[in-house]
């Protein structure tokens, strides 16, 4: 896994975990208009070295706390990623989705692993041919402030570059995090129009948010739309 930027990661207790991707631990704050150093980390090649992160990838990163990893998620890890979830549902930050959607997309995720234990998980699901969104970014309420979600986070922004994405979209109630990790609000439309009534043709309930229709702003009430560019 990547290893966060120097000093400490996460110095204040996180806030509820949010969305759209949709949820976070938090990770270590950053001066106004400071990006991570994997911000520069070119896209041609993995980082430090490591194996490609694609949706087949097998390897894992050591990351923090000690003896933790972030992997590609297996089928036999979504009952944990469902009980990473089930939480935040109750407080109508997470979406509740039923068990299947989650085995249907179980390549999208990966998981943050400690002593054998899911600790944390993060989906990245594509969008467009240079978009993709950040998902169900949950971690356990033992690790937060522990740097996870960010190294979860950071797992996910590896694997957009390989994909040759250039731009991560989040629906989320934690701005502030996405903000330190080098999100931006957005307003209006981030598509030309071309584009735009392609993606009105998708059933997919991201994309729709990322449109910001009418049909879906029930459900994303309170919840700010914002972008990185990779």
């Amino acid at each position: 896994m990547v290893q966060g930027p120097p000093g400490h990661l996460a110095e204040r207790p996180a806030t509820t975990p949010a969305v759209a991707g949709r949820d976070h631990a938090r990770a270590r704050g950053y001066r106004p208009g400071e990006r991570p150093a994997t911000d520069r980390i070119r896209a041609d090649r993995p980082a430090r070295g490591y194996a490609p992160l694609v949706p087949t990838d097998t390897s894992t990163h050591p990351t923090r706390p000690p003896g933790a990893v972030v992997r590609p998620a297996r089928t036999s890890d979504v009952r944990a990623i469902r009980a990473l979830v089930a939480p935040l549902a109750e407080r109508r930050v997470l979406l509740n989705k039923e068990a299947v959607a989650y085995y249907e997309s179980v390549t999208d995720f990966v998981v943050a692993e400690v002593d054998g234990r899911v600790v944390g998980c993060g989906a990245l699901h594509v969008l467009w041919e240079d978009l993709g969104e950040v998902r169900t970014l949950a971690v356990a309420d033992e690790a937060l402030g522990t740097g996870v979600g960010y190294a979860v986070l950071e797992r996910l922004v590896e694997r957009a570059r390989l994909l040759g994405l250039s731009r991560l979209f989040c629906l989320t109630f934690e701005t502030a995090f996405f903000e330190r990790n080098g999100f931006a609000p957005i307003e209006g439309q981030a598509v030309d129009p071309e584009v735009y009534a392609e993606l009105l043709r998708s059933y997919d309930e991201g994309v729709a948010e990322f449109l910001d229709l009418e049909r879906v702003k029930p459900n994303t009430l309170g919840n700010t739309r914002m972008l990185r560019v990779l």
